[in-house]
Parts: C-alpha cells; sequence; structure tokens
C-alpha cells in the first residue's frame, strides 16, 4: 500500500484535532503544528468535513473539531475519506474482479491484501494515536522484526 502525502497529511491533522480536544482549532495551527502546507490542509480538511468525520465554524471564533470522539473515529475512517477505498485493484473493488488461467489466484491474494489493511487501520482510532497507546494488534506486528525491513 503506498500511504499518500494527503492521506498522512488527513490522519495527521485529525490526531491533531483528536489531541486539541472539544472546540474549534485553526487551521493555521494545524498547519503550523504539522508542517503541512495551510492550503492542502483547507482541502483536506474540507473533505473530512463532507465525510462528517470534522465540523467547522467560520469567524473569529472559527476553526475545525472531530464530529465524534476520537475513540470512535478509525485511521480507516480517515484514509477512506480522502483517498476512497483502502484497496482497490485498477479502481475496482477486488471481489468484482476475475481472473483466469495462471492468475486465478490473484482475486484471493487482493482480498487477503484488503482484509490485513483493515485488520490494522479499522482496529487503530485517533485516540489511539493520540494517547499513545495503540492496540496490541499493531506492537504484534512491529515486534516482528522482519516488519522493519524495507524491501526493493
Amino acid at each position: 500500500m503506498r500511504i499518500s502525502a494527503k492521506a498522512d497529511y488527513a490522519v495527521r491533522a485529525a490526531v491533531e484535532l483528536a489531541v486539541a480536544g472539544e472546540g474549534p482549532v485553526k487551521g493555521e495551527r494545524i498547519s503550523q503544528a504539522q508542517a503541512i502546507p495551510l492550503k492542502f490542509l483547507e482541502n483536506i480538511l474540507g473533505e473530512l468535513k463532507h465525510a462528517g468525520l470534522l465540523r467547522s465554524q467560520r469567524g473569529t471564533e472559527g476553526g475545525y473539531w472531530l464530529a465524534r470522539p476520537a475513540a470512535e473515529i478509525t485511521i480507516a475512517d480517515v484514509i477512506r475519506a480522502v483517498e476512497g477505498p483502502l484497496a482497490s485493484v485498477r479502481g475496482e473493488p477486488p471481489e468484482s474482479l476475475s481472473y483466469s488461467g495462471a492468475a486465478k489466484p490473484l482475486g484471493k491474494l487482493w482480498i487477503a491484501v484488503r482484509a490485513s489493511l483493515r485488520e490494522v487501520l479499522e482496529h487503530v482510532t485517533l485516540a489511539d494515536i493520540a494517547n499513545n497507546s495503540l492496540p496490541e494488534i499493531v506492537d504484534e506486528i512491529t515486534a516482528d522484526p522482519k516488519s522493519w525491513v524495507m524491501h526493493d
């Protein structure tokens, strides 16, 4: 999986709002805290709002805040809001594809890849990151030294 700058920025902005708690936070503050270009961030915040993850208020007392408690918003929710499905093949859901011949097992493989992504991203919430308390599944996966080896 390739995590785009947009997805990374969206998660970082949402975590910043989770740490801030209730009440509006200015986009400029999030931009500065996470070194995210403000114009790009404003577009991302708009998408998160459109997805129902954020609320906003205009004016001098305005800003953004989470629409639900941070413990109820998963990293998968944030990524889907700005990127769409977690795993697709040529823009299609893996279950809608069919392969033949030697490539036949690919359908099952792509489903497994999506399920693996869900296993982590749907179980980690903004609160988990904000509180520096990642779920056990993350610790289990990252405890394997092979997880840290980059492959070319």
